[in-house]
């Protein structure tokens, strides 16, 4: 019995732990003659790499992919792609004290208590290391709708939100922080470094929107487009919760006000011109042809500094600080990996529309 798979017609299962020699990722499904090589991947893997600022992970991993199947002569042949970055920067004494109790808020006692064993080092397989793998299969995922153009970007961190008045997209590029307020990227900033020096973490919100998705992706009743977006994002290690379109908003409403209106489409245009787009692009599960949005909520990250009461693994009270070199704000380099589950999750439905509909 396998979990660490996820689609239908495009599928992807990805493999390795934290402290491994190597993790990676095989993309089953994908469409034959597309152009593909590591240079097509590697940027997206830069953006989620460790180490790039201050105010990520301190771990110095370069995050080379190698394409081992599946493309010949720079194009896919519809073989499974196989992909795979090796681990370079582990520092795997610094879990001593985790091998021995568990961190709240981690999957340690979880893990033990299904499996009977874990990997403590970093966590094994529920470390976010693990999310490398899935941005490089989102990679390959983005060149199956390249009439999809995927943004992601943080809203939120530590409870102090953007402002959307301010909402400059070209400044998501800029700053460390993938922020389109310049303003809150300054406030973050201190936000994040103060929690670091403290040996603390915060949380943070990250949104995401896929424009030019076509109408009618997506199928009742239990494939739904945002079901599946759903369990997508939901799998990420650290998210706590998801919202499409208006989310949690929308139970704030009226029937009036949530409302998408529409009016004929403008001479020449096809489907109808929408007024709003509270529902995120999808109704009933099927895309509408508006901007497919989501919001992701990342918890802080468990391993902290501050020392946390605890049970050791024979259930004894215990008190633990995690060493090492942890993100204090695990939501920012969460960015890329919604895209690629975005990517992801769009790419099957596209193959699956076209199998049913033609």
């Amino acid at each position: 019995m396998s979990h660490n798979s996820f689609g239908h017609l495009l599928r992807f299962t990805t493999w390795g732990e934290s402290h491994g020699p190597a993790l990676g990722a095989v993309v089953d499904g994908c469409p034959p003659g597309i152009g593909l090589g590591e240079s097509d991947i590697q940027p997206f893997l830069d953006a989620r790499r460790p180490g790039t600022s201050r105010f990520t992970t301190q771990r110095r991993e370069p995050d080379e992919v190698r394409i081992l199947s599946g493309v010949f002569e720079g194009k896919t042949t519809g073989t499974p792609i196989s992909l795979m970055i090796e681990n370079v920067d582990q520092r795997s004494k610094d879990y001593s004290d985790v091998a021995k109790a568990y961190r709240p808020g981690h999957a340690d006692y979880a893990y033990d208590a299904k499996y009977g064993l874990r990997d403590y080092r970093g966590g094994g397989r529920s470390s976010a290391r693990e999310t490398a793998a899935r941005v490089a299969a989102g990679a390959v995922a983005r060149l199956v709708i390249p009439e999809v153009q995927i943004i992601g970007w943080v809203s939120e961190i530590g409870g102090d939100p953007i402002d959307p008045a301010a909402f400059d997209e070209a400044e998501i590029g800029r700053n460390p922080f993938f922020c389109p307020d310049p303003a809150a990227a300054a406030r973050w900033e201190g936000l994040v470094d103060g929690a670091r020096k403290a040996g603390s973490s915060l949380g943070a919100v990250v949104e995401c929107e896929a424009r030019g998705v076509p109408a009618g992706w997506g199928a009742p009743l239990y494939a739904k487009l945002d079901a599946d977006l759903a369990a997508a994002m939901m799998s990420i290690n650290a998210v706590k919760g998801i919202e499409i379109g208006d989310g949690f908003a929308a139970a704030r409403n009226t029937g009036e006000g949530n409302a998408d209106a529409m009016r004929p489409a403008p001479e020449g245009g096809e489907g109808p011109q929408f007024l709003a787009n509270h529902a995120g692009g999808i109704a009933g599960g099927i895309s509408t042809g508006q901007p497919v949005r989501v919001r992701v909520a990342f918890k802080p990250t468990s391993s902290i500094l501050t020392p946390v009461e605890t049970v050791d693994r024979s259930g004894q009270a215990a008190e633990i600080v995690t060493k090492g070199r942890h993100d204090p704000c695990v939501g920012i380099r969460g960015t890329p990996v919604v895209e690629a589950m975005m990517a992801l999750v769009l790419a099957d439905h596209k193959l699956r529309h076209r199998g049913q509909c033609g």
